[in-house]
């Protein structure tokens, strides 16, 4: 494996890298003032890389995988073997060992033939022990040789280096393990051991090489290198892909999941049955338990089967579907009375049908925006890509969590991987290309509408820069006028009111007439004025009653704002003549000569003709 020329720069990035054996980056040393994070931190003399090939860097971190491993299933299979010592478990301490060893193999996925029959049904769950052991081991590797210069060549070849003496050693521990009664099948071990170790052992490399350039460039920084770090190492399109099969993988796994719980819950008492009928006690209680985590994947991705629409058989001739139920005999294991009954499928597990639809709608709206296509018609293709891969990953998975349970009627157990991945391929694929094709179109269409938005904005301020700048309104308070000194004429006395000419009555062209009602009594006060008599020849009238003279005072009095003299004693009033009553006729009672005003009622006088000269 390639090395940087200057190895101060590898081995100070792989020492300050997380599990590298230096302090954690950003983090002062006790004593250290905590003003020193913001300076460069001060490194010591370089470490120099490790001298060991390659090769033998790849075995020490084998031997220390396989030896880990061994470890734990010995000790689980020994307390097993303490409690119950009259089991399949082994006879004595060497039975107790090859048993440790088949689980070994068995968690690497290789079958063994027991009898005249082959288990190939093998628990998923057991793999996470030697898969979290490689993956610490390929990142150990490459920490250990210093940060290369080409990471991905570097990543490759940790790999192959830890999983060929990997895959050999676990051919040797099959043919060691091997018994009359149980024989483990050498070449799938190596073959099982081959790939795991490839895929676990070149995922810790990978991280350890993010994590390696992530400190080198943070310098002193810290920083998140976590498994989605690891797809910096991919290129553009590869990253989409990706990241859009494993959102619809999420998808997928998630409803199989619901449906396994929903079903385990309502057939809740047929599990406690079957457990009745083991009765393993405390020990093996512990012991089942852990079988039945073990056992967890394999029922999910039969979950998942189920939802996609061929469904998983247990046993020959039968059939877990939504189109129905045909079962026989099931083994007496717990977790199988998930199991509906014979029968039509139950009308609420239809929903999952449309958990492949929503899983290739997550695809392909990941896969478009972590890279958009140039071009609307390149989107619905590499949705349909992201749905073909994610076919491919779930017909991989259902073959691997089925197989053979020994001969016979149980030589099929599982889902039938091509039908499920050749189904899965086709809906998520449908429905990853349509939710990408729309999902691209959107983000094609963003810049238009970031240039519209931003054009109509500058037409805006052009036209906000041509009309003037309007005043700010203030509200401004008036000054009083200094107040002058009083001048005299502005305080003269008011002029008197002009007097008010005497009444005279409008000339009428006829007489009153005597009114039949009585007229009202005036209240106001008589003026000392002496009354002005009219030209007009009053109308006959009653007299009105006498009435008192008004009191005399001496002296001058204002009357209506006129000052005036006491007037003279009234003499005696003359006797007008009578008019001749000859001359003047007296009013017919015509109703056609009488007129009302005001409620008066008044009659219209002739004039008399003039008198006859002769």
């Amino acid at each position: 494996m390639e090395r940087v020329s200057d190895a101060s720069a590898g081995s100070r990035a792989a020492a300050d890298a997380p599990g590298g054996g230096g302090r954690a980056p950003g983090r002062p040393e006790r004593g250290e003032a905590s003003g020193a994070r913001d300076r460069p931190a001060r490194r010591g003399p370089a470490v120099p890389p490790s001298s060991r090939p390659l090769y033998v860097t790849g075995l020490v971190a084998a031997l220390w995988c396989i030896g880990i491993g061994l470890a734990v299933l010995t000790t689980a299979t020994l307390i097993g073997w303490i409690a119950a010592p009259k089991t399949a478990l082994g006879d004595g301490l060497p039975g107790v060992f090859r048993t440790a060893v088949n689980f070994w193999l068995v968690a690497h996925h290789a079958g063994f033939s027991y009898g005249q029959g082959r288990v190939g049904l093998l628990p998923l769950g057991v793999i996470v022990l030697p898969g979290a052991l490689l993956y610490r081991g390929g990142a150990w590797m490459l920490r250990e040789g210093g940060l290369p210069a080409r990471p991905r060549r570097a990543v490759v070849q940790v790999a192959l280096a830890l999983a060929a003496p990997y895959a050999g050693l676990a051919g040797l521990l099959a043919l060691a393990a091997s018994s009359p009664e149980v024989r483990p099948s050498a070449w799938q071990a190596v073959v099982a051991g081959f790939l795991v170790a490839v895929v676990a052992g070149g995922l810790g490399a990978a991280r350890a090489v993010v994590a390696a350039q992530v400190a080198a460039a943070a310098r002193g920084q810290r920083v998140r290198s976590g498994l989605g770090a690891l797809l910096r190492l991919l290129p553009d399109r590869p990253r989409s892909l990706v990241i859009g099969v494993a959102g619809a993988l999420s998808v997928l796994l998630a409803s199989g999941a619901v449906l396994v719980g929903a079903s385990l819950a309502t057939n809740m008492s047929a599990a406690d049955h079957l457990y009745d009928l083991l009765a393993p006690g405390v020990v093996g209680g512990v012991l089942l338990l852990l079988v039945e985590l073990a056992f967890l994947p394999n029922a999910v991705i039969w979950g998942v089967a189920y939802a996609v629409g061929p469904g998983f058989s247990v046993g020959a001739g039968t059939s877990v579907s939504p189109t129905g139920v045909f079962l026989d005999a099931v083994p007496a294991f717990p977790p199988l009375a998930a199991l509906p009954e014979p029968g039509p499928a139950p009308a609420v597990s239809l929903l999952a049908l449309a958990a492949p639809f929503v899983a290739g709608a997550v695809g392909g709206v990941l896969t478009i925006r972590s890279r958009p296509a140039p071009v609307s018609e390149g989107a619905p293709m590499w949705g349909f890509v992201t749905g073909a891969l994610t076919g491919a990953v779930v017909a991989l998975l259902s073959a691997l969590s089925g197989g053979p349970l020994g001969g016979g009627r149980m030589a099929t157990v599982g889902p039938s991987a091509w039908r499920v991945g050749l189904l899965a391929a086709l809906e998520v694929g449908i429905a990853a290309a349509i939710a990408a094709w729309a999902a691209n179109t959107m983000i094609l269409r963003r810049p238009a509408r970031a240039e519209a938005e931003a054009g109509a904005g500058a037409g805006r301020r052009a036209k906000a820069k041509k009309r003037p700048a309007k005043r700010p309104r203030t509200r401004e308070t008036p000054v009083p006028a200094p107040l002058s000194a009083p001048v005299p004429e502005d305080y003269g006395t008011p002029a008197a009111p002009a007097p008010k000419p005497p009444f005279a009555p409008d000339p009428l062209e006829f007489e009153e007439a005597d009114p039949l009602l009585r007229p009202r009594r005036p209240r106001r006060r008589p003026d000392p004025l002496p009354d002005i008599e009219p030209d007009i020849e009053p109308a006959i009238e009653e007299e009105p009653p006498a009435r008192e003279p008004a009191p005399q005072s001496g002296g001058t009095v204002v009357v209506e704002g006129h000052l005036v003299d006491d007037p003279p004693e009234p003499g005696p009033v003359p006797e007008e003549p009578e008019p001749d009553q000859g001359h003047v006729p007296l009013p017919r009672e015509d109703p056609g000569r009488t007129e009302t005003r005001g409620g008066a009622i008044y009659v219209l006088r002739e004039d008399p003709s003039p008198p006859d000269p002769s």
